[in-house]
């Protein structure tokens, strides 16, 4: 038997499969863009065709998109981010203690002690350190941005770039670039003031223990796992499945669930016709774009929210 697992972002959705050892069999990553039912269904299309639905004994949702994929699939758990990376992390190494996690859009911290979370942290509001952010510089650079934690690597000299923020970051990189500075070290001055910035905001007055575990999709740059072990003085870890973990967590929570009989509606959700549209959220400054998910013009959910006002239900 198998157990699905299913990471909504607002970057990237994340799907996987494990068996009954927690070994993943199948893993799909795809781009939200803003469609999350759409990138879900996209997910099954590729999925349908090496597991059969019938083999499926339970689903587990994640992410800022956990409703709405919920109930678009049959979930049996709906978990937050927290609990399902921590779940993720324990079972590849129960000596974890700190979780860092840098996604697309968001970085989080959690603080474990004897197998439980102790603390946590999230960061939404700043964007400096998360993967878009990086990818645009990357794109400014002219730099892929598989190759940016190699050119990090290179550098002998790097540059100090101010990391408070998006903003400034980005400005400072301008201006350095513009005074003739080698890429590499900029590259590198740049994980290290996003570092900085990460832990003197997301994890402020945190307890950050060995050994050290980093996840989400920016654990692929090199360095910046680097940065972070000068800054920590420790080796961090990077798991096999750095960019999946939310989902594995998910679909470990599935498995923990031990249930007879699943909800799973089944692969076949993937030829479904869902609509989708949007309105701006008035309810904040941050005047949100929340995409309405229809189904023959009944609402099934909401996606887009920052704070969750609306993401964090769906219709019955």
């Amino acid at each position: 038997m198998y157990y699905l697992g299913i990471d909504v972002g607002s970057v990237s959705t994340d799907i996987v499969v494990i068996d009954e050892n927690f070994n993943v069999v199948e893993s799909v990553y795809l781009r939200t863009k803003g469609r999350p039912i759409k990138a879900v269904q996209e997910g099954f299309k590729i999925i349908k065709d090496k597991v059969k639905s019938a083999d499926i004994a339970g689903v587990g949702t994640t992410g800022s998109g956990r409703h709405i994929a919920a109930f678009l699939v049959g979930a049996d758990v709906v978990k937050n981010e927290i609990t399902s990376h921590a779940v993720a992390a324990l079972s590849l190494d129960k000596d974890v203690r700190t979780i860092i996690e840098i996604g697309g859009q968001d970085s989080k911290i959690i603080t474990l002690e004897n197998g439980m979370i102790t603390d946590f942290a999230m960061n939404t509001v700043c964007a400096a350190g998360t993967g878009s952010f990086l990818d645009r510089q990357a794109e400014r650079l002219e730099i892929p941005i598989e190759e940016f934690g190699d050119y990090a690597l290179k550098s002998k000299n790097p540059v100090r770039i101010a990391g408070r923020c998006a903003v400034f970051a980005e400005s400072d990189m301008i201006h350095k670039q513009q005074l003739g500075f080698a890429v590499e070290d900029i590259i590198r001055g740049l994980c290290e003031a996003l570092v900085r910035n990460y832990l003197n905001n997301v994890a402020k007055g945190k307890d950050i223990k060995s050994k050290i575990f980093f996840q989400g999709g920016v654990a692929a740059n090199k360095g910046m796992k680097r940065a972070f072990e000068e800054a920590l003085g420790c080796e961090v870890f990077v798991p096999k499945h750095y960019n999946m973990m939310g989902a594995i967590g998910a679909a470990i929570l599935s498995a923990e669930k031990r249930s007879k009989w699943t909800n799973f509606k089944g692969f076949e959700i993937a030829d479904v016709n869902y609509e989708t549209a949007s309105f701006e959220c008035n309810g904040c400054s941050n005047l949100c774009e929340v995409a309405v998910i229809k189904c023959e013009d009944k609402v099934i959910g909401y996606f887009g929210d920052r704070c969750g006002r609306h993401s964090g239900k769906v219709a019955v």
